[in-house]
């Protein structure tokens, strides 16, 4: 237990210095407040206008969560795909690799003029920042399947699914949770960028507005409020990772006893 505090001190320690330093070294450089403002203004600016930062940052997370959801479904069907069917990898994995070639912000009008100042504008950017990384994450983890055990697997009788589930899924995935955290992050930029473009609702739109505006406590508690909102979906992540991993042991070992049998 003492080892655990222990281990959080110093950065708790650093978290603190740091807010310190905020808060009283901005006056005392006499930063001008539309540049940065105190920490004591930014937490000012989040009380009283907590209920107009709660509204626009639930539509924000909804965007966030549903493209995420969407780039799961897309990403594990594009992996499994070029997995499965080598001419649809020699055709759809180039495609994949292209997309990405292309700035992600240059192809957001373009959302917008498809699907309008909807949700589904912001959707699609959300989808476009987070699937590469859980195609490429998930494929690699397939092409990391033991082929040795897989053989043994066949010779003992087990079906398709059986050898799916026991053998592919357990290999790949600590690949697809890590480029899923790395997604949960994404999906938080992808909806701010989307609502920057044109919306009425969001905190990207709330940012955009309280910056024309040069009110900078409010910009940065909106900022503040994002970084949570992405803290708070690599967390689930974190603790999906953690529950899962647990159950892929046992697996994990299972399989083992079969190759050393």
């Amino acid at each position: 237990m003492m080892k655990k505090i222990k281990d959080y001190i110093f950065p708790l320690m650093f978290l603190l210095l740091l807010l310190l330093a905020w808060e009283f070294l901005i006056p005392y450089f006499k930063v001008p407040k539309y540049i940065i403002p105190r920490l004591s203004m930014v937490l000012k600016a989040l009380w009283t206008q907590r209920e107009l930062l709660y509204g626009h940052s639930i539509i924000t997370l909804g965007e966030a969560v549903l493209g995420l959801m969407i780039s799961v479904i897309i990403g594990i069907s594009c992996a499994l795909s070029i997995y499965l069917w080598r001419n649809v990898g020699k055709t759809l994995y180039p495609i994949i690799v292209f997309s990405q070639t292309i700035p992600t912000i240059a192809l957001s009008p373009i959302m917008v003029m498809w699907f309008g100042y909807s949700i589904w504008s912001k959707v699609a950017v959300v989808v476009l920042f987070c699937f590469f990384p859980i195609v490429i994450s998930t494929l690699d983890g397939l092409n990391a399947v033991d082929k040795d055990l897989e053989d043994v697997l066949k010779a003992l009788g087990g079906s398709k699914f059986q050898i799916f589930f026991k053998l592919h899924m357990n290999t790949v995935l600590p690949n697809f949770l890590s480029s899923f955290k790395i997604a949960a992050t994404y999906s938080v930029a992808g909806a701010t960028i989307g609502e920057w473009l044109g919306a009425e609702k969001g905190l990207g739109i709330y940012v955009k507005r309280t910056a024309g505006m040069l009110q900078s406590d409010s910009v940065f508690a909106g900022v503040l409020v994002l970084s949570f909102l992405g803290l708070a979906l690599f967390s689930t992540g974190f603790l999906l990772e953690k529950i899962l991993l647990k159950y892929r042991r046992v697996i994990k070992e299972s399989n083992y006893e079969i190759k050393k049998d």
